[in-house]
């Protein structure tokens, strides 16, 4: 299988030390910004030495597009790439927070006859949540638990010193969407669970910094006609980047590989 790897970042390049010896994956192209494609040519020699590294998807050769660059390439690349009738599997889920997207993502998959995968990333117990919604939910919450300094360079800086904090500290209260929207960077896991279960704006979602932990923490809470269940996820950052899960990275790699193996769970 061709593969078009939109990022290489620190999603991206954990992506392709995962999958250099596989066989069945062949990463044919880097799609990165202008400005970037230095540091992507040397990652991309060192990791995917076959591999391309462009500005845009090719238009030709390409079985599958993998996004791991955050939310701008979903408009920019997986888009067009939907509509030219290229699978995609997107791990910024939480650019689906913006109004109308998931709409244009599937008009774009209709378009093209194909499909777009969203991806679990950092958290368990999505297919409980989308099998539990047929049923009918009644609430989900979802709190996101980090150490201080994973939360740097967003909102919860605000009127405080994260790195002088001496107990938990709750840095935000309110919908999944609301979330998305001022801690774009931290709304994955919010966005995934609010899709997989009442949508954006039905979801609850709370936001901690707590100077006792050393991992990310993410717990479900849902409810309704199924019964109940709680889901308390103890994830290990990824080393080059502190507010996202090595998770992530690992489902990225458990999506592509799903394509081509014989069982899939």
């Amino acid at each position: 299988m061709q593969i078009a790897l939109i990022g290489c970042g620190a999603i991206g390049s954990a992506l392709l030390e995962l999958v250099q010896d596989d066989a069945a994956l062949q990463i044919a192209a880097i799609v990165v910004p202008d400005g970037s494609t230095k540091a992507a040519r040397a990652v991309a020699q060192r990791l995917a030495p076959g591999a391309q590294v462009l500005q845009a998807v090719p238009a030709h050769g390409i079985d599958l597009v993998v996004e791991a660059a955050g939310h701008a390439a979903i408009t920019q690349h997986v888009l067009p790439a939907l509509q030219r009738g290229l699978p995609c599997i997107v791990a910024s889920v939480g650019a689906l927070s913006a109004p109308g997207l998931p709409e244009q993502l599937e008009a774009a998959a209709r378009a093209g006859r194909t499909q777009v995968q969203l991806i679990a990333g950092a958290i368990g117990g999505i297919d409980a949540l989308a099998a539990a919604r047929i049923g009918g939910l009644d609430s989900v919450r979802y709190t996101g638990r980090k150490p201080p300094q994973a939360w740097k360079g967003t909102p919860a800086e605000q009127g405080r010193d994260l790195d002088s904090l001496l107990v938990e500290t709750l840095v935000f209260e309110g919908t999944a969407r609301e979330a998305a929207a001022q801690f774009p960077k931290n709304a994955n896991v919010a966005a995934t669970v609010s899709l997989a279960g009442l949508g954006l704006d039905r979801t609850m979602v709370r936001l901690i910094a707590d100077p006792a932990v050393r991992e990310n923490l993410h717990q479900v809470e849902a409810a309704g006609a199924f019964g109940s269940f709680e889901l308390t996820m103890r994830n290990q950052p990824l080393a080059a980047n502190p507010k996202t899960s090595a998770l992530t990275v690992f489902s990225a790699v458990r999506a592509l590989r799903g394509q081509v193996a014989p069982l899939v769970i």
